[in-house]
C-alpha cells in the first residue's frame, strides 16, 4: 500500500477538507489531511473530497471480471453516494498489504469491509449536518450524495460537509442497510470503467511508456537446463533499431528502439542450444506415470464407511479420465516496464500478485521490498497466469543490466511455450451397486501435480486438509453414496505449472460429472433425475473444510431442468443433450444443460447452453451474466480445442494455430438464470462457471453419439 504522505495525497487527491476512511479486513481506520498519514496502511480506502467526488482506492486488480464496478456499487449503496461521482484508484502494495486477486474471493472478502466503510462515512456526514443545523440527527438522512433534513427540507451536498465530518469520531459499529432497502446493489449496471476501455483512455501494461525506455525481447532456453552452445550476435546487431544484446541467466535479451525491432533482432539471433537429455520431460511418458499412479491408494482425503445394514456390493463399474495440459493464452501476453536505479526500482505490470512481485524483484536486486514501487495496470486477461511474476523479474534483471528503463513483451510463442501450465491429471473412478442396482459406493482417485507457482512440487506428506485443497471437485463429491473414498496421488512435474482459471476443480469435476452419468446409465435412470435423487438426505454436508448445501445444488439443477425443457438426453439423430453441476468451494452453485450436434465427420457444434447460478446475493446481474458467458466459452475451448504437449522437455505448441481456442463461430446461444439466493452475501464468479461446462458437453456428446468422452480435448477421429 502507499506508505508515504506525498504518495497518499497525490493518489487520492486529498485536499485540506477531505474525509478518509480506510478498511483492512474487519477494521476501519480514519485519516484526515491534518493527520500524519505516513502510517495509514489499510488495504483500501474511501476518500470524499470537498468537490463531492468519492475516490475509492482498492487493491483488487481488474482483468475483465468487472470487479471495480461491483466493489464501487457496494460502497455507493451504504454511503448513499451519487453513482456518477464515484472514482476508482488502484492501490499499490507494501510489505504488509494484501492486494492479491485470485480464487474468486474479491467479492466475498470485500463485502463487509466496504459496507462498513461506506456506512461509517454516511453516519459521520449525517452527524456533521445535524451539528451544523443544530437539529436531532434522527431527523437527517443520506440520499444520493447529500444529507437531507426531513423537517425543513434543507439539503447539504457531501462535499460541503467533509471538513466537519472528518472531526467526527469514527463509529465502531455503523448500522448497515437491510437488503430490502438496497437501491444500487442488485441493479443492472454497466461497467464503471467501460467508457475508458472502449475509448482507449484506459492503460494496460502493454500501453505503458516512460522517458528513455528501451524495448526488450528475451530469447529463453527452450527447456529447463538448456545451455547456449554457440551464439553468433552479428546478425541480430545488424537489424535496424537494435541497440544491444545482454546475456543473462534467464536468456539473451535484445534491446532496441521499438518492440518490432527487438522482435526482429531476436529472430535474427543465431543461437544453438544444447540437446535435451534422453529422459527429458515427455507427455506420453507422463500420461503412463499418471495412469499408474491413479491406481495407487494415495493420500485419502475423504472416507465415509457405509452403515452396517447396507447391502452387499454385487456389481462394480470403473472408468479412467484424462485431463491434459493447458496454456492460459490471455489476449495481452506477459509484459512489464521496469526502471531499476541504484537503490530503487519502479515497476509497471499487469499482475495479480503485487506483493509477490515486489518481494521477488527486491530479492533479485538486493534491496528492501519497500524500495520496489509497483504500479498495477489493467490486465488483458489473467486466468491465474499473472499470479506468477517471472516476467517482472526478467524485466527488472534486464533493466539493471541495461542501466535504463525497459519494456519487456512476451511473444505469443513465449506465452505458449514458457507459461505456467495447467497440470495434467488422470482420474480413476469406480462405483459399486447391490443386487437391485442401487448405488452403494463411490471411489475417486486423482493423480496429478500441485498448482505451484514454483517449478517443482513439495515431496513431503502433508495433512488431509492440505491435500483436499488440491482436489476440489474430487473430495467434496456432493452425492449421497453410503460409502465414499477419495484420494490424491502427487506426481512431481518438472515443467512450470500453476493456477489456471478455476484452479484445481476442472479436471476433477470433468471426471466426477461424467462418471455420475455412467452410474445413472447402469441404474437405468435419467441423468438429471438421478443427480436430484442422489442429492437427497442431509441438506448440508461437510466434506473436509468445505460445506456443501445440497438445497442450493438441487435448486440450480431444477432450474435448468425447467428452463431447458428437459425431457431426457435424446433430442434427435446426431443431436444430444447433457447435464452437469458443481458447488464451487461450497460457495457458488452452477448447473448446465447443453444442446449440441455432431455431424458425420464427428465435428461438434454446441448450439445452446442453459445455465443456472446461485452465487449468493447478487451485486450486479450484468457482471454475473458476463462471467457465466466467459466461463462457458473458456470451458468450451478446453473441451473441444487445444492442449499443450511436451517432447524433449519442450512445449510443442506456439500459437493459436496449434493451440486453438473457441472463436465467435463456436459460441452457442447462452441463457443465464440467476437464482434469487437466500445467502446473505455475494460469492465469486470468475472461476465457478468453468468446471461443470466441460462434463456437460462431454455428456451431450455421449447422448448424440453413444461414445463416452474420457480424454480431453475431444477431437473428430
Amino acid at each position: 500500500m502507499i506508505t508515504s504522505r506525498r504518495a497518499f495525497l497525490k493518489t487520492t487527491a486529498l485536499s485540506s477538507a477531505s474525509l478518509v476512511i480506510g478498511f483492512d479486513g474487519g477494521r476501519l481506520l480514519q485519516a484526515t489531511f491534518a493527520n500524519s498519514v505516513g502510517s495509514f496502511k489499510p488495504n483500501g480506502w474511501v476518500c470524499i473530497n470537498s468537490d463531492g467526488n468519492v475516490i475509492l482506492t482498492i487493491g483488487k486488480c481488474e482483468m475483465g471480471q468487472g470487479v471495480r464496478t461491483s466493489l464501487a456499487m457496494i460502497l455507493a449503496e451504504e454511503l448513499e453516494a451519487d453513482w456518477t461521482r464515484i472514482k476508482l484508484v488502484q492501490a499499490k502494495p507494501s510489505a504488509d498489504s494484501d492486494l492479491g486477486t485470485g480464487g474468486s474471493d474479491s467479492m466475498a472478502s470485500s463485502w463487509k469491509p466496504l459496507r462498513q466503510a461506506g456506512a461509517a462515512a454516511r453516519e459521520m456526514l449525517i452527524t456533521a449536518a445535524a451539528t451544523r443545523w443544530k437539529v436531532d440527527r434522527g431527523s437527517c438522512k443520506a440520499v444520493d450524495g447529500a444529507i437531507e433534513h426531513s423537517g425543513s427540507g434543507r439539503r447539504l451536498e457531501y462535499g460541503s460537509l467533509v471538513a466537519e465530518a472528518a472531526k467526527v469520531p469514527l463509529p465502531e459499529n455503523p448500522p448497515l442497510k437491510n437488503a430490502s432497502d438496497f437501491k444500487i446493489i442488485g441493479r443492472r449496471t454497466a461497467r464503471i470503467d467501460g467508457p475508458d476501455i472502449v475509448s482507449g483512455k484506459a492503460r494496460y501494461g502493454i500501453d505503458i511508456k516512460v522517458p528513455g525506455m528501451l524495448f526488450a525481447s528475451l530469447e529463453r532456453p527452450p527447456f529447463s537446463g538448456a545451455k547456449v552452445q554457440n551464439l553468433q550476435e552479428d546478425t541480430a546487431r545488424a537489424v535496424s533499431g537494435v541497440r544491444s544484446l545482454i546475456k543473462l541467466p534467464r536468456g539473451i535479451a535484445v534491446l532496441a528502439n521499438s518492440t518490432w525491432a527487438a522482435i526482429k533482432g531476436r529472430a535474427a539471433l543465431a543461437v544453438e542450444w544444447s540437446e535435451p537429455p534422453k529422459d527429458a520431460f515427455d507427455s506420453d511418458a507422463h500420461w503412463k506415470k499418471l495412469e499408474t499412479a491413479s491406481r495407487q491408494t494415495g493420500f485419502v482425503t475423504r472416507k465415509e464407511e457405509p452403515p452396517p445394514e447396507t447391502n452387499a456390493i454385487t456389481k462394480t463399474i470403473d472408468a479412467t479420465y484424462y485431463y491434459p495440459f493447458y496454456a492460459h493464452a490471455p489476449v495481452e501476453t506477459m509484459n512489464c516496464v521496469a526502471d531499476v536505479r541504484e537503490t530503487r526500482c519502479t515497476i509497471w505490470a499487469p499482475t495479480q500478485a503485487p506483493e509477490r512481485l515486489q518481494k521477488q524483484v527486491a530479492q533479485l536486486l538486493g534491496i528492501a521490498p519497500g524500495d520496489v514501487d509497483v504500479n498495477i495496470t489493467l490486465i488483458g486477461g489473467g486466468f491465474g497466469r499473472r499470479l506468477g511474476v517471472d516476467y517482472a523479474v526478467e524485466a527488472a534483471d534486464i533493466s539493471r543490466a541495461a542501466k535504463a528503463p525497459i519494456q519487456l513483451l512476451w511473444s505469443r510463442a513465449d506465452d505458449m511455450k514458457q507459461g505456467h501450465f495447467q497440470a495434467a491429471s488422470v482420474h480413476y473412478l469406480s462405483a459399486g451397486f447391490d443386487a437391485q442396482g442401487a448405488p452403494l459406493a463411490w471411489k475417486h482417485t486423482k493423480a496429478g501435480s500441485f498448482h505451484n507457482i514454483s517449478p517443482l512440487d513439495p515431496k513431503e506428506m502433508r495433512d488431509a486438509a492440505w491435500y483436499q485443497d488440491w482436489s476440489w471437485g474430487c473430495y467434496d463429491v456432493p452425492y449421497a453414496f453410503p460409502a465414499i473414498q477419495t484420494a490424491y496421488v502427487a506426481i512431481d512435474l518438472p515443467v512450470r505449472h500453476g493456477p489456471w482459471r478455476s484452479v484445481f476443480a476442472p479436471s476433477s469435476v470433468f471426471a466426477r460429472e461424467c462418471f455420475i452419468d455412467e452410474v445413472a446409465q447402469v441404474r437405468g435412470t435419467d441423468p438429471l433425475a438421478f443427480r436430484l435423487e442422489m442429492l437427497k438426505g442431509a441438506d448440508v454436508i461437510k466434506a473436509g473444510s468445505t460445506t456443501v448445501d445440497r438445497r442450493r445444488l438441487r435448486r440450480v439443477l431444477e432450474t435448468v431442468r425447467d428452463k431447458s425443457g428437459w425431457n431426457g438426453t435424446s433430442i434427435s439423430e446426431g443431436r444430444g443433450r447433457g447435464v452437469a453441476c458443481n458447488a464451487y468451494a461450497g460457495r457458488t452453485y452452477i448447473a448446465y444443460v447443453v444442446d449440441l450436434s455432431v455431424d458425420q465427420e464427428n465435428n461438434v457444434q454446441v448450439e445452446r447452453v442453459v445455465a443456472a447460478v446461485d452465487c449468493g446475493l447478487v451485486v450486479n446481474p450484468v457482471g454475473v451474466e458476463q462471467q457465466m458467458e466467459g466461463g462457458i466459452i473458456w470451458g468450451l475451448s478446453s473441451a473441444l480445442k487445444g492442449e499443450i504437449t511436451f517432447e524433449g522437455g519442450k512445449a510443442q505448441q506456439s500459437s493459436f494455430a496449434d493451440f486453438a481456442v473457441a472463436r465467435m463461430r463456436d459460441t452457442p446461444a447462452i441463457e443465464v438464470h440467476i437464482i434469487d439466493s437466500d445467502a446473505p452475501q455475494p460469492f465469486g464468479m470468475g472461476e465457478p462457471p468453468v468446471p461443470p461446462i466441460v462434463p456437460a458437453i462431454a455428456n451431450a456428446i455421449f447422448s448424440a453419439t453413444g461414445t463416452r468422452i474420457r480424454r480431453l480435448p475431444f477431437r473428430p477421429e
